[in-house]
C-alpha cells in the first residue's frame, strides 16, 4: 500500500526551484506534499502528487533529472505524541526510518506523515497490527 513519491534533483542555486514549481504550475499538477533537503552543491525536492506519470514526464522534457520511488502514508491522531506512536511501532519492528515529512490534509483530527523506511512490508504489517492507518494514493488525491 505504498504511495509513490517523486525526487527531484536540483542544482542549488537561485531560482531552481521556482523553475521547477513554475513547470508543474504550468501543466496544473497539484503538489499534495512537498519535502526540500540539500547539501552546498544540490537539492532534493521530494513531492506526492496526483498524477505521478504525468509529472515526470513534464519534468524530464523540462530538463528535470527526476526518479520515483516508494513511500508508506501514515495519517496518525493529530495530538501530542501521535507521531511517537507511529514511531514506536517502527521501532519495535526493528524498521529503521530513513527520513519523514508531513503535510497538511483536510482532515482536523490527524495529520499526515509521508515515512521512507528501510523495509516496506514489514513496516506496513507492523503498523496494520497496530492499527495505524495507512493512506493511499487515491486518498491523498482527495484531501
Amino acid at each position: 500500500m505504498s504511495v509513490k513519491q517523486i525526487s527531484v534533483f536540483l542544482e542549488n542555486r537561485p531560482g531552481a526551484l521556482c523553475e521547477m514549481t513554475r513547470v508543474l504550475g504550468e501543466n496544473a499538477i497539484d503538489m499534495r506534499a512537498f519535502s526540500l533537503a540539500e547539501t552546498s552543491d544540490f537539492g532534493i525536492a521530494r513531492v506526492i502528487v496526483d498524477e505521478v506519470y504525468k509529472t515526470t514526464t513534464v519534468l524530464k522534457e523540462a530538463g528535470f533529472i527526476n526518479s520515483v520511488s516508494s513511500v508508506l502514508a501514515v495519517a496518525i491522531p493529530d495530538v501530542p505524541g501521535g507521531l511517537s506512536g507511529v514511531l514506536k511501532v517502527l521501532k519495535e519492528a526493528e524498521v529503521n526510518v530513513e527520513y519523514i515529512y508531513a503535510f497538511v490534509g483536510g482532515r482536523k483530527d490527524s495529520a499526515y506523515m509521508i515515512l521512507k523506511v528501510a523495509d516496506d512490508a514489514k513496516a506496513e504489517q507492523a503498523m496494520r497490527i497496530a492499527g495505524v492507518r495507512l493512506v493511499e494514493q487515491e486518498e491523498l488525491s482527495e484531501l
